[in-house]
């Protein structure tokens, strides 16, 4: 008898998913290196750019939830075109731009509403919709995009911008999306299928739930799984755009101090399959426990980090939950409410994560220009995730496995 192997086609769509997922969210979180040639070329001050990144990160959050109603409404092939257009005409607008408020609307509003209909919150209900026993790996998957992004682009983009400068790197990176994302659109992208869901747990049916949005809104869970989400925006951002400048004000060359930051998103790639896999097994809820109790411990270690195997040593350890927070919260999310509303869900809670990368974006710059130390911002930081930690243990057990 010849065993046959069948290739599961939502397999498919979480690695497209994941690739688009590392550029859009490898752009956002490669601010640190576009923010010195960025403020020296248009003579911004670091409060001032920060501003403009702060106010981006507030509509990037704006943005997750239109997201999530449209690809509900009109599909994930849609949302992701229309975000790819975004991302093409922002990227030449912000190079072209040289006043305060052009770069605002550009780089600031347009080009974060771009990245956002391509990332993560419009790829994670088709994603929950394609799986259910392997849901947390698959999402884990998905996730596993943004840290490549930061492991990959970055660097990448601190290659370029020297040579190149900020403006053509911008642009080719717009035009290297376009032409990965409208085919992936075109030819994966299925919301629709008539596939098995999970081909590996045939058996079983996914729980539905006709829990409405109002209803959501007065459970402890949600709130709990927004605060946390918050808290993740504002540590992530807050490293993704002072982390380079940080390391740089602490005695680090440039390069290494992007190496460092990239080396979470590297270490990151490889812990996800791990995380992934636990998720289907232990209680989603401890994950992020130990996700967030381990990034408060990394982001004050990495502020006081003197030498350069301090350096890394910490980045090798922060990356192996890095990747964690945002894939767990909407497999929790999904557990715990379904998946027919999972996309407005994921989009609310990501604009709580929003929220809090727009604060860490600004305070990041404010405080190093007022009170001349990166030991607030990142202290603050600290504190917030052990909080979440804290709130996270407390989430209801969900039934998964």
């Amino acid at each position: 008898m010849i065993m046959r192997f069948s290739w599961y086609f939502g397999w498919n769509i979480v690695v497209a998913a994941s690739i688009l997922t590392l550029l859009s969210s490898g752009l956002r979180m490669s601010m640190g290196v576009f923010f010195l040639p960025i403020a020296n070329d248009l003579g911004f001050s670091r409060s001032v750019l920060s501003g403009v990144i702060a106010i981006g990160m507030l509509f990037s959050g704006i943005a997750m939830p239109i997201a999530g109603y449209l690809v509900g409404k009109y599909g994930t092939r849609f949302v992701l075109l229309l975000g790819t257009l975004i991302i093409i005409f922002s990227t030449i607008w912000s190079a072209v731009s040289r006043d305060y408020w052009n770069f605002l609307f550009s780089f600031g509003i347009a080009l974060s509403f771009g990245t956002s209909f391509v990332g993560s919150v419009s790829f994670t209900p088709i994603v929950t919709k394609w799986f259910y026993k392997h849901r947390g790996l698959a999402l884990f998957i998905l996730s596993s995009g943004s840290m490549a992004g930061i492991a990959v682009m970055l660097p990448v983009f601190a290659f370029f911008i020297p040579v190149y400068g900020w403006q053509t790197t911008l642009v080719g990176f717009s035009v290297l999306f376009m032409i990965i994302a409208v085919p992936v659109a075109l030819i994966i992208m299925k919301d629709q299928h008539t596939d098995i869901i999970d081909f590996n747990q045939a058996n079983v049916q996914e729980p539905q739930s006709s829990i409405k949005l109002i209803e959501v809104l007065k459970t402890i869970p949600f709130w709990q799984l927004s605060f946390g989400l918050f808290t993740c925006g504002f540590s992530m951002n807050l490293l993704g755009t002072h982390g380079v400048p940080m390391l740089i004000d602490h005695g680090f060359n440039e390069m290494v101090s992007s190496n460092a930051i990239g080396m979470i998103g590297f270490v990151a790639i490889f812990s996800t399959l791990a995380l992934g896999y636990l998720s289907d097994i232990v209680q989603r809820k401890n994950i992020l426990v130990m996700v967030y109790l381990v990034r408060g411990i990394g982001f004050i270690a990495l502020v006081l980090a003197s030498n350069e195997w301090q350096l890394f040593t910490i980045a090798m350890l922060g990356g192996l939950v890095w990747a964690g927070a945002l894939s767990t919260s909407g497999a929790i999310t999904a557990d715990i409410y379904g998946v027919k509303i999972v996309g407005l869900l994921s989009g609310l809670t990501y604009l709580g994560h929003q929220i809090g990368a727009m604060i860490g974006s600004w305070l990041g710059g404010w405080a190093y220009d007022n009170l001349h130390t990166h030991l607030v911002a990142f202290g603050i930081a600290s504190l917030l995730l052990f909080i979440a930690a804290f709130s996270s243990y407390f989430l209801p057990k969900t039934h998964h496995n």
